[in-house]
């Protein structure tokens, strides 16, 4: 009697075309080199992440920075602002948090929470709406001027996999702790969501400071991708060419006719 052939222990093809966890560790190696060249050279790197709730944010920062040096890397995710934050400059606690010489940051949501969350949820006046969406690019500029090379991610979701998500973080007891008010009324605010999002794009996306978009409803092709796009924009050697070449359905730029086409999810 001939024994039963076991199923393969491999992990199932990732979007990219090879096995995910491969990929992602040659990835995570590309990361680290890259990571000497920015400490060696003195260079300062911002990350900016945008995007719905349940985008994979926090997903993608966590493959990223998981085997970069403690020392010279920080995810800055600032919370409610207090009421000293509230009556300083707009841009005063994001500034104290920006890298200084050697370091990779990442921002999980930023200054852009003024044209998002705060702007949707009535959290910030019409007027404080339209000073930020008029002075953000002379401030990305200044920050591109004084040396910090900023890259800026807008993570986009569709309708069905939001809800498909925030659906699991209800009733799965290791992720409730993301599970917040502001997400609970995510879903209901889909369309208001949707014009702030393409209002901020189109106003601050600049030469100086361009926006890229990632689809995220396949999380696994988002992460590696999104790395693949990061290693591709930023300078250091040896870089593995091929292995950084990101899929163009997945992750491009924004322009007018990602709008027009409706690209993005509506």
């Amino acid at each position: 009697m001939k024994k039963a052939k076991m199923p393969s222990a491999e992990p199932a093809p990732s979007a990219d075309g090879g096995h995910f966890p491969k990929t992602l560790r040659r990835l995570q190696i590309e990361l680290v080199k890259l990571q000497s060249h920015v400490i060696s050279c003195d260079e300062k790197i911002l990350v900016v992440l945008e995007g719905r709730d349940a985008a994979g944010k926090d997903g993608v920062i966590k493959r990223i920075v998981e085997h970069l040096s403690p020392r010279e890397t920080r995810v800055v995710a600032l919370g409610k602002p207090s009421d000293r934050d509230r009556s300083a400059w707009y841009f005063q606690r994001w500034a104290a948090q920006l890298p200084t010489q050697r370091e990779f940051v990442l921002f999980n949501r930023s200054w852009y929470n003024r044209a998002g969350v705060e702007h949707v949820m009535g959290f910030c006046t019409k007027e404080e709406y339209r000073e930020f969406i008029a002075t953000v690019p002379a401030f990305e500029e200044m920050l591109v001027h004084s040396g910090v090379r900023l890259l800026k991610y807008y993570l986009d979701i569709s309708r069905a996999e939001q809800k498909r998500r925030l659906s699991k973080r209800r009733t799965d007891p290791l992720k409730q702790w993301k599970l917040s008010p502001i997400d609970k009324a995510a879903p209901k605010l889909w369309n208001e969501y949707s014009t702030a999002r393409d209002a901020m794009l189109a106003a601050t996306h600049t030469a100086v400071a361009p926006w890229t978009i990632v689809r995220t409803d396949d999380k696994r092709a988002a992460r590696v991708n999104l790395i693949k796009d990061l290693l591709f924009r930023l300078h250091y050697r040896p870089k593995d060419k091929k292995l950084i070449m990101a899929d163009p359905s997945i992750v491009f730029p924004f322009t007018e006719d990602v709008l027009k086409t409706q690209r993005l999810a509506q």
